[in-house]
Formats: structure tokens, C-alpha cells, sequence
């Protein structure tokens, strides 16, 4: 390139990415026509005299979100800024995405299902009173004892039906019972039945992901106590979806709670045509790559700093395979 054909480049360049100037007003000014113009802008970028990017602190988000979809292959994922946020904002900053997203939705599907848990009570929180009676909203799994009720999906369930002004089912029995004999003749019910059918046969099913052996908010709930964390570890339990206890293989593993709880089963989730998964937590990271690559989930929102954690694990994983 000739030092005057550089010199006009960067010229034009100046005009109109410092001053402000409209190409038909640099065309005016120096002479030449408009196409003119914009080819030496264009080469301006090509020989990088230019260099653009969006200086928005959203774009760092953005990019998770891309890197996600693509590596697992989902029909969405939606990155919440996090930084320096503590735990209850971050939460509620995601119900709040994930409510933003599903009321997007509305007109296009006629049922969701509700599991339980602070995620998916964020999400329903968060939810606006919109009037859609074509919906139906059902619970995916039963009740979880006395404590925490805000957190059950029969609660969950009414709570989001009476936003929407419609209809919904709800699960008449326990999340989980003593034996798996009274689990089964509890789902042969004729009432429990035909819910948890209906739940199988949902649109969209929302839920969260859990690590067994770090859970707050099953403790809290009294749903797990110290043995039966002890156990699920010897069992290879890595994460759980709605309840179901699932290895490093994305397997449901061979637990006593996995046979005696009352709600619809990984196999059963992989069948809906979209899952989405709200997740807040760096110790979840391992049981949520196994989920995404067993493909229970569709879409996925998650706070920033999981974000990170999962892409670093999923690079790690990538890592590791390819040596």
C-alpha cells in the first residue's frame, strides 16, 4: 500500500469512528465518492488500522453463554452477571431471568411442570402476573416434609398457576416414603397417576441441579441427613434432577431414595421437549457437565461465576481426553 493511500485510509478511519462523521459527509470533504469511502473503511478493518469491539460489561457474559451452547449443544443458555453479588441477589437475578425467558414462551406451548427447590422458587417469585388460561402447570414431583413448604413444587405449582391465571394439578403424596413397595402402590393411584403422567408429558419442565453431598437446602429441608450423604457417595452419586440420583455416567444409581421417591424420573425428563435448568453454585459444576452431557437439559441459566467454573471444566475434560 502507498504511504498516501495510507494516509486517506487513516484519515477517512478518524473521521469517522473519532469525530462522528456520516460517509456522505467524509465523501463531501475529501473528494471522493461514497463507495470509495466505504471500501477504505473496510480495509481499514482488514489491515487492522481498525480493530472494533463492544466495550459493555454484558459482552463477557455473552461469550459463556455461546461457548455453553455450543460445547453442549443447547437450544439456549443465558449467563447472569455475578460478580462480587452475594448469594440471595444472585438468586433472585436469576429467577428473574428465567422469568423473563418462559414468559417469552407462553404462546407457544400449553403446559409446564414445576419441580422444587430455592432455584425454581426464585424463578416462580419472579414470575408476573400474566393472564394465560391455555396453560396448565403440574408438579413433577411430591411434597418434601413440614419445612421450607415455599420450596415445594405442589406450592411452586399454585403459587405460578395463580400468575397465569389458570389451572393446575397438584401431587398428593410425599417426595419421598419409607419403602419402595408403598412407593409403588402410591404411583398406581389413580390420583398420583394420572399427575405424574401428566408431568411426564409436559412442554416445559423447570428445574434446578443439586449436588448431593453439598446441599444446604436438602439439609435444611431435613430431606437428607448425614448416612444417607455418606451412602449416596459410596453409591457414585454426583448430582440430582428433581430428586433422581444420577453417577458420573449420567445413570440413575442404585439408592434406596432413588426407589422410594414419588415424582418423574431422568428418563422421563429426557422426553420433554424442553428442560430448564436454573443453577447458582462453583460445587455444582461437576454434577451439571455430567446433567448437560446426559442431555437432561435444554436451556440453561446460571449466575457468571458457575459459568466460568463449567466452561474451565469442560476445557479440563476436553483437555484430559484429547492427551
Amino acid at each position: 500500500m502507498k504511504q498516501d493511500e495510507r494516509k486517506l485510509m487513516i484519515k477517512v478511519a478518524k473521521l469517522y469512528y473519532f469525530e462522528g462523521w456520516t460517509q456522505t459527509e467524509i465523501s463531501k470533504k475529501i473528494n471522493k465518492s461514497r463507495p470509495i469511502i466505504s471500501r477504505l473503511l473496510k480495509q481499514a478493518k482488514e489491515t487492522n488500522i481498525v480493530e472494533v469491539y463492544v466495550k459493555d460489561e454484558s459482552i463477557h457474559t455473552v461469550q459463556l453463554e455461546r461457548i455453553i451452547e455450543r460445547e453442549y449443544k443447547l437450544t439456549e443458555a443465558i449467563v447472569v452477571s455475578s460478580t462480587n453479588y452475594g448469594h440471595d441477589m444472585t438468586i433472585r437475578d436469576l429467577g428473574k431471568a428465567a422469568a423473563a425467558y418462559v414468559q417469552r414462551k407462553l404462546d407457544s406451548i400449553k403446559s409446564i411442570g414445576i419441580s422444587w427447590g430455592e432455584s425454581v422458587h426464585s424463578f416462580v417469585e419472579a414470575f408476573d402476573y400474566i393472564e394465560k388460561k391455555h396453560i396448565h402447570v403440574t408438579p413433577l414431583i411430591g411434597g418434601m416434609g413440614q419445612n421450607f413448604v415455599d420450596y415445594h413444587s405442589n406450592h411452586l405449582t399454585f403459587q405460578l398457576a395463580q400468575k397465569l391465571n389458570t389451572t393446575s394439578s397438584y401431587l398428593y403424596a410425599p417426595a419421598m416414603v419409607d419403602n419402595e413397595d408403598l412407593r409403588n402402590r402410591i404411583i398406581y393411584s389413580r390420583d398420583v397417576e394420572e399427575v405424574l403422567t401428566k408431568g411426564k408429558n409436559v412442554d416445559l419442565a423447570i428445574v434446578g441441579v443439586g449436588n448431593p453431598h453439598n446441599s444446604a437446602t436438602m439439609n435444611k429441608m431435613g430431606y437428607l441427613n448425614e448416612e444417607e450423604q455418606k451412602s449416596l457417595l459410596k453409591s457414585n452419586a454426583i448430582g440430582d434432577i428433581n430428586s433422581k440420583f444420577y453417577d458420573a455416567n449420567g445413570n440413575e444409581v442404585e439408592h434406596s431414595l432413588n426407589n422410594r421417591t414419588i415424582g418423574i424420573d431422568l428418563q422421563d425428563l429426557k422426553r420433554i421437549p424442553e428442560v430448564l435448568a436454573i443453577v447458582s453454585g462453583t460445587y455444582k459444576v461437576e454434577s451439571l457437565d455430567v446433567a448437560l452431557r446426559s442431555n437432561f437439559l435444554t436451556t440453561l441459566i446460571l449466575d457468571e461465576v458457575t459459568a466460568r467454573a463449567l466452561v474451565k471444566l469442560q476445557k479440563e475434560n476436553k483437555k484430559y481426553i484429547d492427551n
